[in-house]
């Protein structure tokens, strides 16, 4: 299996070297390198080295029969199907595997002796062997349909799969080129990424962690390509859970309707997990803030509000794999930190997230995960400066809303509680919502502005709360904001203007 990266130069004074790639690629033009990995032995030379042109090869050595052998390479169930197959020749999973390993450091993106040229789109053009690339009814190749869309012109070289036999039709498999003027860091995600996409296969079991995996390296091209439901299902290996979860997670949750993504987990007698992962998803570094997707404006909004009440201990209730934890982690403001979630499998994976096993005790200390309900009455949340429940009430059922209210705000009773919600006058702005639908096919209800107010007032009113109202996103002039905000204060903190315990 050979992938092969080449740019051209400029020779003219103050010209671009076309050998920067060996430095972008952080392996050196002047000598060949081999590499032992897990799924073989990888070797990167250059086989043209010059300032006008520079090519970067990786040679990809599997041995078939170790594959057959080996407990990790798997999937087929005919005893026969693991020696006769195409595995060890066309460009597979393996070869993704390859380039993440070997190209880990400028498939980040990142160049310490030449930052600029990494950040920045440059001519390349890429080969590939045995590619995959089933035909779709118009007689385009899938490579085509993945890889245009990003910015590549894109070469399919498909011979017959028998010269002697042109009965049988073309190749399943084709010889790919893809040439752009396009960050390298982008373009190795590009490749592995849809490299296992083309290929609808893994040589390896396919757990949690590949839902990381994707949102990592389709961060900024993956949420928009045309075929991101395609992509996802075969990236994740078809498996629906982990689906979900990515989809959740890479468009948020006002963009997750009807049956987009299937059926959600929630806890039926509280506060859901079912879209929390897509409200905790990891930030956008290059989103400008006016048009941050709505689940980092709704974030950024919840962060401003437990600055603005002066809270230093603060609990997320329902805090999914702790995106939002994340944040509150790296503000040393905040003193105490308390997730709380009724699912052990979204606290498992934010202790993962956080990295608490690798934690100072002090750390441990100040960010503690708990398994809870926001319907159950608890301790260990009580006496706090705030409590957070972002998008998280329309989850509950309406009859399990008033021990919510007991719960949070009659014996928890922190400083200041921030609910955040969609606002259901908002949904006639969602062009692929139908007209009476509510944005997740696992929201019990969603309240309109006045409604949401109506209980707010009554909430605060039967507990000892003053409230206001703010909006987050952009506020539309006929049907409001797609989410509304409530801060509550307690009205013996209120006057001080600020919440932490005295």
């Amino acid at each position: 299996m050979l992938v092969t990266i080449s740019t051209t130069g400029d020779t003219d004074p103050g010209g671009v070297d076309a050998l920067d790639l060996g430095h972008l690629l952080h392996k050196h033009p002047g000598r060949a390198q081999t590499f032992s990995l897990s799924v073989g032995d990888a070797h990167v030379f250059y086989p043209e080295a010059t300032s006008e042109r520079c090519t970067a090869a990786l040679l990809l050595e599997v041995d078939p029969v170790g594959l057959a052998r080996s407990r990790r390479f798997g999937g087929d169930t005919l005893a026969l199907a693991q020696y006769v197959n195409d595995r060890p020749y066309a460009s597979s999973s393996m070869v993704a595997v390859a380039i993440g390993q070997v190209f880990r450091t400028a498939m980040g993106g990142r160049s310490t002796s030449l930052p600029e040229r990494a950040a920045a789109p440059m001519p390349l053009e890429v080969t590939l062997t045995s590619v995959p690339s089933e035909l779709d009814q118009d007689g385009t190749g899938l490579a085509t349909r993945l890889f245009a869309p990003l910015g590549w012109d894109v070469e399919e070289h498909r011979r017959l799969l028998d010269e002697t036999h042109p009965a049988w039709g073309p190749a399943p498999t084709v010889g790919l080129t893809l040439r752009g003027t396009v960050r390298l860091g982008h373009a190795l995600r590009h490749l592995y990424v849809l490299l296992p996409v083309l290929d609808d296969a893994k040589h390896y079991w396919v757990n949690d962690d590949e839902v990381g995996k994707l949102l990592r390296a389709g961060e900024g091209w993956l949420a928009d390509h045309p075929l991101r439901d395609l992509i996802t299902a075969r990236y994740l290996a078809h498996q629906r859970g982990m689906v979900v979860d990515a989809t959740d997670r890479l468009l948020g949750v006002e963009d997750v309707v009807g049956d987009t993504v299937g059926a959600a987990t929630a806890d039926r007698d509280g506060a859901a997990t079912a879209d929390r992962e897509a409200r905790h998803t990891p930030d956008d570094p290059a989103a400008e803030p006016d048009h941050a997707p709505l689940y980092r404006r709704r974030a950024d909004a919840v962060m401003a509000a437990l600055h603005d009440v002066g809270a230093h201990t603060v609990a997320d209730l329902g805090c999914g794999e702790g995106a939002l934890l994340m944040r509150l982690k790296s503000d040393r403001s905040f003193t105490t930190v308390i997730g709380s979630d009724v699912s052990p499998r979204e606290l498992a994976r934010a202790e993962r997230r956080l990295h608490l096993d690798e934690a100072s005790d002090a750390e441990r200390a100040r960010i503690r995960l708990v398994q809870s309900s926001v319907t159950y009455l608890d301790d260990r949340i009580a006496g706090l400066d705030a409590a957070v429940l972002m998008e998280v009430v329309e989850h509950v059922d309406p009859g399990r809303l008033p021990a919510l209210e007991v719960s949070v705000f009659a014996v928890a009773r922190p400083g200041a509680v921030i609910v955040t919600t969609p606002n259901a006058e908002h949904n006639v702005r969602f062009p692929h919502l139908d007209a009476g639908h509510v944005r997740h096919e696992d929201h019990r209800f969603e309240w309109t502005r006045g409604a949401f107010r109506a209980w707010s007032q009554r909430v605060a009113a039967d507990n000892g709360y003053v409230v206001e109202y703010r909006p987050v996103g952009d506020d539309d002039a006929e049907v409001g904001p797609p989410t509304q905000m409530a801060v509550f204060r307690r009205s013996d903190l209120a006057t001080a203007g600020t919440v932490a315990a005295a």
